[in-house]
């Protein structure tokens, strides 16, 4: 009788391990699924919502009677939305990764993210109201000519300071925690199946508009050096993942061709404007990379 009931404790014991096994076998399989697919729909809406509510704001002039300079104008609530919209799309991407990221950095990053953007946007839209007013992008703060004569001097100063909000706090509060996000998303992007390492049709239909928005962000945002370094982290995490065995799966390869395209369009932009003697007396660093409002402001806007 004792011996009947060890060999029941003893399979009930099997059992149990059985069950707790299992749960480990259907998180494995979601793993699996989720290195398998291909995040489209969050690709696609990050396209579109940086093409829209990013690069075209600046372009949207609507008549004065509607947004007066004295209040927030139409590009000013794209920003707005910007600001909402890509935190939650950053999110949503680091929820869907096959592998357990830190929420701390992901956390912190995301609210930098959102300062940076906002101290951007309240300088960029009063940058865009001196535009209206005669201020030329491809001359500094004090070669303007609206800003030059301005009496006391002491207000150029203030001036100056906006810019520096605008062009440098601002940005880098923006860009360095965006860049950081994409890497540690793209660092879970490996896997050891060939099959999950091929970009689907839609990848590359929307490779082209994103890389396009990345040169955008890298030369308009002036962090060249930003994106650069960003770049040759992930290209030294495709290394050291492949002396494991794996290489980046469907995502992490649209993440890698995308600025890899971006990489290339900034050369050939550097080389097309390498010779302009404005642009390289307002670009004067170590990188020349001129901006394209500047270009636009210099050469297209006075032809017309």
């Amino acid at each position: 009788t004792q011996s009947c009931k060890r060999r029941k404790h003893r399979s009930a014991q099997a059992k149990t391990k059985n069950q707790k096994g299992t749960p480990g076998v259907s998180k494995e399989n979601v793993a699996q699924k989720k290195k398998q697919r291909f995040h489209f729909d969050l690709w696609l809406c990050l396209t579109v919502q940086n093409w829209i509510l990013d690069f075209g704001r600046p372009i949207i002039i609507l008549p004065l009677e509607w947004f007066p300079l004295n209040k927030p104008s139409a590009g000013d609530y794209f920003h707005m939305a910007y600001n909402v919209i890509t935190p939650f799309l950053l999110l949503k991407l680091i929820e869907r990764s096959p592998r357990v990221l830190s929420r701390t950095a992901v956390y912190l990053c995301i609210i930098t993210f959102v300062m940076g953007a906002s101290i951007h946007l309240v300088g960029d839209s009063i940058n865009h109201r001196l535009i209206l007013s005669g201020y030329q992008l491809h001359l500094s703060v004090r070669e303007n000519p609206i800003i030059k004569d301005l009496k006391p001097a002491s207000l150029i100063d203030s001036f100056e300071l906006l810019y520096y909000y605008d062009e440098h706090l601002g940005h880098l509060m923006w860009y360095i925690p965006f860049f950081i996000i994409l890497f540690i998303y793209f660092s879970g992007c490996f896997s050891s199946g060939e099959e999950q390492k091929k970009v689907p049709l839609a990848g590359w239909l929307l490779l082209g508009p994103s890389a396009l928005y990345y040169w955008y962000l890298v030369t308009e945002g002036q962090i060249a050096e930003l994106f650069l370094l960003t770049f040759v982290a992930m290209v030294a995490m495709v290394i050291f993942q492949h002396h494991k065995g794996l290489g980046p799966d469907s995502n992490g390869l649209f993440l890698f061709y995308s600025f890899g395209v971006t990489v290339l369009l900034v050369a050939l932009w550097v080389a097309y404007l390498w010779n302009d003697p404005v642009l390289r007396n307002k670009y004067p660093g170590l990188i020349y990379v001129p901006e394209p409002w500047s270009y636009y402001t210099l050469h297209i806007k006075k032809s017309h």
